[in-house]
């Protein structure tokens, strides 16, 4: 147990030697002084684990107690150990008793220092509430003085308006003087007069601290009306530069020395000179951009050309006139350039917000405004000197608005209305007595193709005098416009010829009023070159020669229709036995067709040669049709050689006919007729195929049923060798039609072949 407590207290001295013993010592005193303020230490509760560490040392102690002792060997110098913890037990002891009593005389130095603290704070405070008192008793002394304070304040204003009352009292009168300068546009007197009264006012509000008198009311009404004075001669600067300078100037200079007034009272800023270069701008905007009328159609071309005069005008009356008036950093030149400017593209935009313009008012604004405007004779004039300085303006009209303008100028241009006018007049001279008027050369002719180039060239060339986007546009709207009024020109002739052949209006000169058609085609597809500038890509014309290409067609097909209605009847009587004795059928062929070309010669080449190879083409073809009806069947070998030299006299009598008419041998198909003859002529049926396949070779359009049809026209032609003889058509790879041949089989129809004709591989099979 010893051995524990003397190791407790061992651990506890160490642990006290950590403390710090170089605290200074406290004051030296009394003993009486001590003891008053020795403080009383209170008993409290243990310390909450001192049981628990009681419990551990004796815990520990047993432990060493025992193990020690355990041997009894041991037990013999049990004397030595107590002998050695009672002292060290004794010397721990002393330890903590030393330093528990320095901590104790610390701990009463503390407290003793706090109480003198106290003491201090306690006469501080008394000391703080003795000089709060005496604060008080000064304000309430201070308050006691404030009327006193009060009555001196009024004294000095009263002596300040004492001295001040004579020029006081003359203050209405300057007022209604200066009123009287105002109305009688003396501005510069006026200015004068309002900042003598203006300096009095401030020399009043200073000594009554800011105090209004009512006789000041009157100013601010006063510099208001000379401000809108100012604004007034300002506005008007065009009419008194011409007519009274000085009351400009004089407005002038008013704005300018007031821009550098200052003053002590707070009052806004009259900023004059602002209003005055505003009132310049609007003055000259309600001159020229006042009305709010819009010009109404048509008037808009007289209204431009009056700006196109009066703008210069207003620049050099500005420059020679106006600017001498007033100093230079107005840049009064300038502000005229640009104020003129923004009104008219101000007024334009509003323009073009309201209805839409009319086509020529649409055209003369854009050309105003794209090069009237911009050209010599204004806004582009050598006289205009660098300080108008209008190479920073804003484009008259903006891109939208030009675009716009132009679609509406391209939309209401009634060129669709002037083509189908000058249409309309010429259909109506297909229907004359007489026949179509002719040039010097004989050639039919017609107004028509010149005025529809002109209206389409001329709607070009006059856009081109505005830009190059509208001209683009105008060229495009003309080639659809173009290609429209051909599709109804075709349309025109459809129904001229539907009512001609239906009796509805039978017209006397049917076929020369076609010819003059085709003369009309051919001017067009020979000047339609002349719409197409040379910023035109290549092949824009392409949709307007396909539909002059079908024009022509059309024409000639209805011509030969035309030639067919009288061929028809003579070619229904061959062949025939008349017509293997006698060449009466082919001469009135022959004597019709003939009389029928004579009208091409009105045509120009090289429509007229088309127009012959179509019509030799088409009575070849109605002679083949006539040969494969079946009409005709050879009775014998004489027969087949009248046959035979009958096609060939039809053939030379044929070539004649057109060789006369000026069409070459080349271009003809009447050699199918000398290769008929061959077939016809014949002595030998076996040989048929040999001859079949010649014709294949020629013409590899012929088909078994049009073999079949000269195979019974020669009439002698068993079953064996007619399969023999069609068997060779299919032989061999099908022939490659000559260079420059032209179907002519296929356009033949064949009646249907009889029962005993047909083989598996026939038509009818």
């Amino acid at each position: 147990m010893h051995t524990v407590a003397q190791r407790s207290a061992h651990f506890a001295c160490s642990n006290l030697d950590l403390c710090p013993h170089s605290a200074p010592a406290p004051p030296a005193m009394d003993s009486a002084a001590r003891d008053k303020t020795q403080p009383v230490l209170p008993t409290g509760p243990e310390w909450p684990e001192q049981e628990r560490a009681e419990q551990l040392a004796r815990g520990a102690a047993l432990k060493w107690a025992s193990g020690i002792f355990y041997r009894p060997e041991q037990l013999a110098r049990l004397g030595q150990y107590r002998s050695r913890e009672v002292q060290r037990t004794c010397s721990l002891e002393a330890r903590i008793k030393s330093v528990v009593q320095s901590y104790l005389e610390g701990v009463k130095t503390g407290v003793w220092q706090l109480a003198q603290a106290l003491e201090a704070v306690r006469g501080a405070h008394e000391a703080l509430g003795q000089a709060h008192g005496l604060l008080q008793d000064m304000a309430e002394a201070a308050q006691t003085l404030e009327p006193l304070r009060e009555q001196v304040v009024q004294h000095k204003q009263l002596q300040a308006l004492s001295q001040l009352l004579p020029r006081l009292r003359a203050v209405p009168a300057a007022v209604a003087h200066t009123q009287t300068l105002i109305d009688a546009q003396r501005l510069l007197e006026a200015y004068v007069s309002l900042r003598e009264l203006e300096q009095l006012q401030e020399e009043t509000c200073a000594p009554l601290g800011g105090l209004e008198l009512p006789v000041f009311e009157g100013l601010g009404p006063l510099a208001e009306a000379l401000g809108q004075a100012v604004e007034a001669a300002a506005g008007a600067a065009g009419q008194l530069a011409r007519e009274d300078p000085a009351l400009l100037v004089a407005a002038v200079r008013v704005a300018e020395v007031d821009a550098g007034r200052t003053t002590s009272l707070e009052q806004a800023p009259r900023d004059w000179r602002q209003r005055c270069l505003r009132a310049l701008q609007q003055g000259l905007e309600r001159v020229h951009f006042g009305t709010s009328l819009q010009p109404g159609p048509g008037a808009l071309a007289k209204w431009l050309e009056a700006l196109r005069v009066a703008l210069p005008a207003e620049l050099a009356m500005a420059e020679a006139l106006v600017a001498p008036c007033c100093p230079p950093h107005y840049k009064v030149v300038q502000l005229w350039a640009h104020t003129l400017h923004g009104g008219l593209r101000r007024w334009l935009q509003q323009l073009l917000e309201g209805p839409e313009l009319e086509e020529a008012d649409t055209f003369t604004l854009l050309h105003w405004a794209l090069h009237v405007y911009q050209g010599p004779e204004m806004m582009g004039s050598l006289e205009l000197g660098p300080e108008a300085d209008v190479s920073d303006l804003e484009p008259l009209l903006t891109l939208e608005n030009i675009e716009q303008l132009e679609a509406t100028f391209v939309a209401k241009v009634q060129v669709a209305q002037w083509l189908q006018k000058a249409l309309d007049g010429e259909v109506v001279e297909w229907s004359r007595e007489q026949e179509p008027d002719t040039d010097l050369s004989g050639f039919y002719h017609s107004p028509l193709p010149a005025i529809v180039l002109q209206i389409l060239e001329e709607n070009i060339r006059v856009t081109r005098m505005v830009s190059v986007s509208l001209q683009q546009r105008m060229h495009g709207m003309a080639l659809s416009e173009l290609s429209t009024f051909l599709r109804s020109f075709s349309d025109a002739l459809i129904r001229f010829s539907r009512d001609h052949f239906g009796g509805e209006a039978v017209v006397p000169h049917y076929v020369p009023y076609l010819l003059a058609t085709l003369n009309h085609q051919l001017a067009l597809s020979s000047s339609v070159s002349v719409l197409q500038p040379e910023w035109v890509v290549p092949g824009v014309l392409a949709p307007v020669e396909a539909e002059l290409d079908k024009l022509q067609k059309r024409i000639c097909r209805l011509v030969l229709e035309a030639l067919l209605a009288e061929l028809q009847p003579l070619f229904a009587a061959l062949p025939s036995r008349r017509w293997l004795s006698s060449p009466e059928l082919l001469d009135d062929v022959c004597e019709r067709t003939a009389r029928f070309c004579q009208n091409f010669r009105h045509v120009r080449n090289p429509a007229v040669q088309l127009l012959l190879v179509e019509a030799e083409r088409t009575v070849v073809l109605q002679y083949l049709s006539a040969l494969m009806q079946g009409r005709l069947v050879c009775r014998g070998a004489d027969e087949r050689t009248q046959a035979a030299e009958r096609l060939q006299h039809d053939a030379a009598q044929l070539q004649e006919l057109f060789l006369g008419l000026g069409l070459e041998e080349s271009v003809q198909c009447v050699p199918v007729l000398l290769a008929l003859k061959e077939l016809l002529n014949l002595r030998d049926p076996t040989l048929l195929g040999l001859e079949v396949a010649g014709l294949r070779q020629q013409f590899p359009d012929v088909s078994e049923d049009h073999v079949s049809a000269l195979l019974d026209l020669r009439g002698d032609v068993s079953r064996e060798q007619r399969l023999a003889a069609l068997s060779s058509l299919r032989a061999g790879p099908q022939p490659s039609p000559p260079a420059g041949h032209r179907a002519l089989f296929s356009l033949v129809p064949t009646p249907a072949p009889s029962v005993a004709s047909c083989f598996p591989s026939g038509s009818c099979a």
